[in-house]
């Protein structure tokens, strides 16, 4: 059994290319919801299930670093960033496994389209031996689950956070949180198009990406310093 007075940790990985407010509200409303002690960012090197970054990998720890800086109960974890090959989920959360030791309650936390593919993921049944898997519900939501995902799910579901608590891992909870219609790919279609990106990421992010150049959106200042994100920094 897991220490009832140990709140979970959670993960929350993704290519975060860039970071926007889509990925840290709703990380902030499962903070607050879960009664989690963290939510760990995980910055992916070489994602498996998607097309590459456009940003390097570094780059994109920093900015996301610098969105989480004044959020308590936000952190990044640059754990993905230490290993060569693909990028799989069941690889980092037996990482911090090891780091957790075994009783402490851990989350890995998703959307449910995600959610949906499960069943391709790289030794997807392995996730539950090492956490519990919180999905992201948002308004909207309606495309069915396949079959055999509910039948495997059946035994695994949760339906109170609470419950989190009781078990390091093994679980299935569905959490709703709010639907932002902000993504990466308008994000980048609109630097590419010159468009000011300001208001879908924190303010100290944005200035970033202007100032930068990144992803073709035209440079507030030539001027270089140390300082300066390298877009291609990997």
């Amino acid at each position: 059994m897991s220490d009832p007075q140990a709140a979970p940790v959670a993960v929350l990985g993704g290519t975060f290319d860039p970071v926007h407010y889509g990925h840290l509200r709703p990380a902030i409303e499962l903070l607050e919801a879960l009664g989690l002690s963290q939510i760990r960012l995980v910055p992916g090197h070489v994602p498996p299930h998607r097309p590459q970054p456009r940003l390097g990998a570094q780059a994109r720890a920093r900015l996301l670093e610098t969105a989480v800086a004044g959020i308590p109960g936000l952190a990044v974890d640059r754990c993905e960033l230490d290993r060569s090959g693909p990028s799989y989920t069941v690889d980092t959360l037996a990482g911090l496994r090891c780091r957790l030791g075994g009783h402490r309650p851990l989350c890995f936390i998703m959307g449910r389209d995600a959610f949906r593919g499960l069943m391709q993921w790289h030794q997807w049944e392995a996730l539950t031996r090492q956490a519990h898997l919180v999905v992201m519900t948002r308004g909207g939501d309606a495309e069915a689950l396949p079959p055999a995902l509910v039948e495997w799910m059946r035994p695994r579901r949760m339906h109170d956070p609470a419950a989190l608590r009781r078990s390091p891992s093994g679980g299935v909870l569905f959490q709703a949180v709010s639907r932002l219609e902000i993504s990466a790919t308008g994000i980048r279609r609109c630097l590419a198009l010159g468009r000011s990106a300001q208001g879908l990421m924190p303010d100290v992010v944005w200035h970033e990406l202007a100032s930068s150049g990144c992803y073709g959106y035209p440079q507030v200042s030539r001027a270089s310093s140390p300082g300066r994100l390298n877009p291609h920094h990997v």
